[in-house]
């Protein structure tokens, strides 16, 4: 499978270097080995996505697999409803790669077998900075920049999706995904971060659990995961750092994290299939 062009939205056919559709829109490929299909007209800013600076604070947070149990969570969820049928899977969000390149392994692992087609796996990002690093360090996905609003696939091509509180349009979701394909998500769960957040706020209000309205697909499976982190100061802070609570904190409220000896923590998420109809 190939990306079809974000333009004209006719499929796009790898030459050498470049991606080019029969309407002769080109996108060249990076020297890192992605592709950027998100046209100038499509960016709400010149640079979209995270900054540099909360690129570097996930990446060093995320490097200790505090996530992890989540991570492995959402692998075992792929694997367990995919549909039999080859395996295109897209992680909407990528980011940096740390989940999208654990899932590729994962799915090649667990389905990588005769009765499968070679594993693909897609990763897709509005940061371009994030997502030159994710394909400079992992060869096993298939980056692109790309909004999730306008995602660059066929009509019918993806056996599933991943979300994790990435948005995306669902109906962007429908037309990509084939019958009996699946869209894996993870939202917070009500107490999710909450020693946090009361740090920051005078006032904590608990995360709204209520399942997402997907048309054309049906919830198949949830799971709620809790657990308790253990950080040190300056691991509480990259946490901080990759948040949007980050915009709320005050200086005071920053160095009182950093200087903990330790900090304690919830992770919460709900972590949910839902399969196309």
């Amino acid at each position: 499978m190939s990306y079809q062009c974000p333009l004209c939205h006719l499929p796009l056919q790898q030459r050498e270097r470049h991606f080019a559709c029969e309407n002769r829109h080109q996108f060249d490929m990076a020297k890192e080995g992605y592709v950027n299909l998100m046209p100038v007209q499509h960016k709400q800013s010149k640079d979209p996505g995270d900054n540099k600076e909360m690129m570097q604070a996930r990446r060093t947070f995320l490097a200790h697999d505090f996530y992890a149990p989540m991570r492995n969570a959402v692998a075992q969820s792929l694997v367990q409803h995919h549909p039999l049928v080859s395996v295109q899977a897209l992680d909407i969000g990528c980011g940096e790669g740390y989940y999208t390149h654990y899932f590729a392994d994962y799915l090649s692992e667990h389905l990588g077998d005769d009765q499968h087609q070679p594993i693909d796996c897609y990763g897709l990002d509005i940061s371009k900075v994030a997502v030159r690093y994710a394909a400079k360090r992992y060869s096993n996905v298939s980056f692109t920049v790309a909004s999730s609003h306008r995602l660059p696939f066929a009509d019918d091509s993806l056996s599933a999706a991943i979300r994790i509180y990435a948005p995306c349009k669902p109906e962007e979701l429908a037309r990509c995904l084939q019958q009996d394909g699946i869209v894996v998500t993870v939202t917070p769960g009500a107490h999710h971060l909450f020693e946090l957040r009361e740090r920051i706020y005078d006032e904590v209000h608990l995360h709204d659990e209520e399942v997402e309205v997907l048309p054309q697909f049906q919830l198949v499976a949830e799971n709620k995961l809790n657990y308790l982190m253990k950080l040190t100061g300056d691991q509480a802070h990259d946490l901080l750092q990759m948040t949007p609570f980050a915009w709320k904190a005050t200086d005071d409220v920053r160095a009182t994290i950093k200087a903990s000896e330790q900090f304690q923590c919830q992770a919460d998420f709900m972590i949910r299939v839902f399969k196309c109809t």
